[in-house]
């Protein structure tokens, strides 16, 4: 195996980019197009690679796969909270900011179609 990239399945993808790019700073790489909306897009931020694709999409591509909530969980390691914390300072948190018991601090929060991304970074062992 040389990858893992995450596929979120969502409902609008319009309505997600502007979280995953504009308040987080991946940069779209690909976009393909569903009937009159973005159907699939790859999302990059250095070396992390996103996809994301409208439910509508997967209807028409995987139909036995369709149905269900799709609601997924990214645990994402940063080097540094800081830029996370001021990116989504307005922005809903799951629960409060907290450190814990394995030595990470986290910041966890829903995306805008519901899928948990906790954002970690980990301390240095003492």
């Amino acid at each position: 195996m040389n990858q893992i990239t995450c596929n979120l399945i969502v409902d609008d993808i319009e309505a997600c980019l502007p979280f995953w790019v504009e308040r987080l700073g991946f940069r779209q790489t690909a976009a393909v197009p569903h009937e009159d909306r973005l159907g699939f897009v790859i999302l990059a931020h250095d070396d992390v690679e996103l996809m994301l694709q409208s439910r509508a999409s997967l209807a028409a591509d995987v139909p036995a796969v369709a149905e269900g909530p799709f609601r997924s969980s990214l645990y994402v390691q940063v080097g540094d909270l800081a830029p996370i914390r001021a990116a989504l300072a307005d922005w809903p948190k799951v629960m409060p900011e907290r450190k814990t018991f394995y030595g990470s601090r986290e910041i966890i929060v829903f995306d805008p179609a519901k899928n948990v991304v906790t954002f970690a970074a980990h301390e240095a062992p003492a």
